[in-house]
């Protein structure tokens, strides 16, 4: 059995999130599917991290193992071919059998794409967050500093959350401004379930004025979740990249959507 690692880019809007449901589309059971008419053989694969409904990829990182003896272009161009448009595989590794998509991954990679203006996009809508009122970025800049480091984030854990811990560590966090866009771009070890759209809820309710800077760190040492406000909504957040060892023979970190 060969092990192979995809990187794989979607749009997620018509899809109930990465894992396979009984009651809707996913990623996962469309990629699956896709890989077995390659392979000729039933395949589960298995990903870095799951999205939610709604929530896109630019870096996803999956694995699975297979009998098929192909070349990294034939499963490229094959998978492809069978995939619905808003999907792709943008490249193919031969990894070792101890690769693991998810548990050999040092850290994830986020980005929440808000666009600040008066007028609601007229194209690419499900691809951003519209704010209306103008936000403030300096003050989101100043919030999201208190989120750096290893903390418990029980403030920022969605109600159905199963993970065993709380603590996360976020290694990197920014809030920049190009033209009408804000980026919210984070980094972590792992996130919990939607941690990362809670983070951003909070952080437009800063750059609204509504609460003050500081509001943030509160929030954080008050580990509970009912104190956070409202959620960001998943249209504007994108996983970025899965970072590895070198030695796993992953593509580096993307950068930001292409379209900013």
């Amino acid at each position: 059995m060969q092990r192979i690692a995809f990187g794989i880019e979607y749009d997620g809007t018509n899809y109930c999130g990465w894992q396979r449901q009984n009651h809707s589309s996913s990623i996962q059971a469309e990629v699956e599917l896709a890989i077995s008419k390659v392979a000729n053989h039933p395949v589960n694969v298995f990903c870095a991290g799951r999205t939610d409904t709604g929530v896109h990829a630019l870096g996803q990182v999956i694995h699975f193992d297979t009998s098929a003896i192909r070349q990294e272009f034939s499963w490229l161009r094959g998978v492809n071919t069978y995939l619905p448009k808003d999907i792709r595989v943008t490249w193919c590794r031969f990894v070792s059998s101890d690769f693991d998509a998810r548990r050999s991954a040092l850290n994830r990679r986020y980005c929440y794409v808000i666009i600040n203006r008066p007028v609601s996009p007229g194209v690419l809508q499900n691809a951003m967050t519209w704010i209306y009122g103008k936000l403030c970025v300096q003050t989101m800049k100043e919030g999201a500093r208190h989120l750096l480091g290893s903390h418990d984030f029980t403030s920022f854990r969605g109600a159905h959350c199963q993970a065993k811990s709380s603590i996360r560590t976020i290694q990197a966090i920014e809030v920049s401004q190009r033209a009408e866009f804000i980026l919210l771009d984070v980094t972590a070890n792992a996130f919990l379930h939607h941690m990362v759209r809670n983070i951003a809820g909070a952080l437009i309710a800063v750059g609204q004025q509504k609460y003050p800077p500081i509001w943030v760190k509160e929030l954080l040492e008050a580990k509970n979740r009912r104190l956070g406000g409202v959620m960001a909504p998943a249209n504007g957040l994108y996983l970025l990249s899965v970072g590895y060892m070198p030695d796993k023979n992953i593509p580096s970190s993307q950068d930001h959507p292409w379209f900013f």
